[in-house]
């Protein structure tokens, strides 16, 4: 009780000085006075012990608070110590996830990369020989007309010129050709006798419905004057002496076709006429009075393709693409005069 009280004599300086002096006779000399002194002595006692009780329940609050902050403080403290854990946790997976997956791209790459080099390389060993193949052996050119001879019998050179036209897009047929650009000179009997007729490297010699024909010059130069009316750069060219092989290599696999004198369904030639040469122009390979022979069943006909046996050609008499043996096509190709022509 007296360390209780002494804790307050701080706040109690001036009532202790009142009631407690140095004459302790006087205390103990008035009875009322010791009563009432005790009294105040029990009731400071119970004032104590309840700022006492106070100061407890405060102080127990206040260290309750302080635990249960630092309570709070440390669980905020874990808890955000424990969520940069998973986050950095995450994204390490995340990362780790991410490589992983570009690793396996690079792999995938490498592989097409591979694979498509290994398929290059075999395509340029195989196209060549393919190509080569194709030009050597067979080829043909798609797109050619075929026009049946079913009007002007003798004219196999005019439809022969006609699909070769028509080919490159000029609009013409045959009756106009006929009619306007063929150069045709009659073969008939003089009056001493004699047959005379053109040079067949200058005009058509005879009737269109029962004539003889014409060579390659001559119908070059009618092809040509039909082609200046149209404006084109194009041009027919006569080509003489020229081998098959070489008429394929150069022109057909070009894209060329070749206008080709022959004989019909690959028939032996022989001579059917001659007569005096009474027309000439610049292609004339007789002079006037020489003498001209005429093969039986000469033909024209558009060549188109060959393989390694034989020859396409797009044929007026039969109405479709003949295929003819190139030994035998050769032998009556020679036999005709070795004459051609081309448009380019």
């Amino acid at each position: 009780m007296g360390d209780d009280f002494n804790k307050d004599t701080s706040r109690y300086g001036d009532y202790f000085d009142y009631y407690f002096d140095d004459d302790d006779a006087v205390k103990n000399t008035n009875p009322n006075r010791n009563n009432r002194s005790n009294n105040n002595r029990n009731r400071d006692n119970r004032n104590s012990n309840n700022r006492n009780r106070n100061y407890r329940k405060s102080s127990n609050r206040n260290y309750g608070n302080r635990n249960g902050s630092n309570r709070n403080v440390n669980r905020n403290i874990r808890k955000r110590k424990g969520l940069k854990w998973k986050l950095l946790g995450l994204l390490n997976k995340r990362v780790a996830g991410l490589a992983l997956v570009l690793v396996v791209i690079l792999i995938i790459i490498i592989v097409i990369a591979s694979a498509v080099g290994n398929n290059a390389t075999e395509q340029n060993v195989a196209v060549p020989e393919t190509t080569a193949h194709v030009n050597q052996d067979s080829y043909q050119i798609k797109g050619v007309p075929i026009i049946v001879q079913d009007e002007f019998l003798a004219c196999c050179e005019t439809y022969a010129c006609t699909m070769l036209l028509q080919y490159y897009d000029f609009n013409i047929d045959v009756s106009e050709f006929v009619n306007n650009y063929l150069t045709i000179k009659p073969v008939s009997y003089g009056e001493d006798g004699t047959l005379y007729g053109p040079d067949m490297n200058s005009a058509f010699a005879g009737d269109i419905l029962f004539g003889y024909g014409i060579n390659a010059p001559g119908m070059a130069k009618c092809m040509n004057n039909f082609i200046k009316t149209t404006n084109s750069k194009l041009t027919a060219y006569p080509i003489i002496g020229e081998s098959m092989e070489d008429l394929c290599k150069e022109y057909v696999r070009n894209n060329i076709p070749v206008m080709i004198w022959s004989t019909a369904g690959m028939q032996e030639p022989f001579v059917k006429a001659s007569w005096t040469v009474n027309y000439v122009d610049e292609n004339a390979t007789h002079k006037i009075g020489d003498t001209v022979d005429w093969n039986m069943h000469e033909h024209c006909m558009v060549l188109v393709g060959y393989d390694k046996e034989n020859y396409y050609l797009c044929d007026s008499i039969a109405g479709d693409i003949s295929v003819f043996e190139k030994t035998i096509f050769e032998e009556r190709y020679s036999q005709i005069g070795t004459q051609a022509i081309v448009v380019k």
